[in-house]
């Protein structure tokens, strides 16, 4: 991790910055080029431009590290991303909220090169500029963001977000002069990187540091998703009834979309999520190979009768945070012959999974389990067994 965790969201405005200078010089520098060279050398300096990066890349030496016996391949990395993505709800909101505004918002995207030529009669020169006023209004957005942040919540954010994108939507399907539609399209930038910054900020915030890659990559690939599903329906919708008629709608669905939507909030990003290290080393009686597994590791609790559905309730807080830091199955079970014996028990694909289990328990998590000790009873802790 490179900066601390107060600084995410700022951090994430000035990476969306830096995008976004990128699309308003690009188009430009692409126009210029296209108009005195043709199309031909404009496409070959496209592709010079990525033989560069991809040779930065190779070259780029980095810093040599220790090999770590508990290194993840990939497979088994690639697993335990999707077991936390699966398994956690902060992270299933971000992208429900995603998904829900992207594919809608994709309608002005998908349609805006049949906008520049059909409704405001412009040829490619045209559609260039407008996607330069996107990206201008898109450096405003990121500049005046921390002082947004000052007044608004993260969903009040991404409601506005939604509105003013809409009202944009409704604006250029009247075919408005070609002035004002650049003038919008500025404030459409600045509305769509406030959006954009916002839900990857709060995705930042909700994710901790060793499976942070992955879950990224989750939620760009619903981003991406919603795009590419939105621009293809939005494309097959536009057909049926025409160019106007299809951004009014996805204007009127933004709309509608962001005040519902409004009401599942997003998460707040406040938990610790750095490694508490409180787990004990597991006893065994010799050493256990790392690849061997699947493990079950079984943890009894004495809870008193009247205590069971305070426990509980806790208990399922506890197993959802089992999940995401490797757990595959998971229950709670009780003894016939003695009720107050409660038996939790949770499965990890190896024995090397569950000691990276011990490194990646946050400090939320541990509280969480502080919780359920106190309804444990008996002056020794739970007795825990690894099999």
């Amino acid at each position: 991790m490179l900066i601390d965790k107060k600084d995410f969201k700022n951090a994430v405005g000035l990476n969306s910055l830096g995008i976004n200078i990128a699309r308003a010089v690009g188009p430009a520098l692409g126009g210029l080029l296209l108009a005195s060279m043709g199309a031909a050398f404009t496409y070959g300096v496209d592709v010079l431009s990525c033989v560069v990066v991809i040779a930065a890349l190779m070259w780029w030496k980095r810093p040599a590290t220790q090999r770590d016996a508990l290194s993840e391949r990939f497979p088994g990395a690639f697993r335990a991303g999707l077991r936390y993505a699966r398994a956690s709800r902060e992270l299933h909101i971000v992208l429900l909220r995603a998904f829900l505004f992207f594919a809608m918002a994709s309608s002005v995207w998908a349609l805006l090169p049949l906008v520049a030529r059909q409704l405001l009669e412009g040829g490619p020169s045209f559609y260039g500029i407008l996607l330069g006023a996107v990206g201008l209004g898109a450096i405003g957005g990121a500049v005046i963001m921390p002082r947004l942040r000052m007044y608004l919540s993260p969903d009040g954010l991404l409601l506005t977000s939604a509105l003013v994108t809409s009202s944009v939507m409704a604006l250029l399907c009247l075919a408005p002069p070609k002035w004002l539609a650049v003038t919008s399209l500025l404030i459409l930038g600045a509305a769509w990187i406030t959006a954009l910054t916002t839900l990857n900020g709060v995705a930042q915030a909700i994710l901790p540091n060793w499976v942070r890659g992955r879950s990224l990559a989750v939620y760009l690939t619903v981003f991406n998703g919603a795009m590419a599903a939105g621009s293809l329906a939005w494309g097959i919708i536009a057909q049926g009834i025409g160019v106007p008629l299809a951004l009014l709608s996805g204007a009127v669905g933004l709309a509608a979309i962001g005040c519902i939507a409004h009401r599942i909030k997003l998460p707040k990003g406040e938990s610790d999520l750095m490694p508490s290290n409180h787990w004990p080393e597991p006893l065994t009686a010799t050493p256990v190979e790392y690849d061997r597994g699947p493990v079950l590791i079984q943890i009894e609790y004495r809870v008193a009768l009247a205590d069971r559905p305070a426990f509980l309730k806790i208990l399922a807080r506890l197993s959802a945070e089992r999940r995401r830091d490797g757990a595959y199955a998971w229950g709670i079970t009780e003894d016939s012959a003695d009720p107050s014996l409660m038996l939790e028990w949770f499965q990890v694909e190896s024995w090397a999974e569950h000691l990276r289990q011990h490194k990646r328990v946050s400090k939320s998590a541990a509280d969480i389990q502080e919780e359920v000790l106190r309804f444990h009873q008996g002056e020794e802790g739970p007795v825990v067994r690894h099999f």
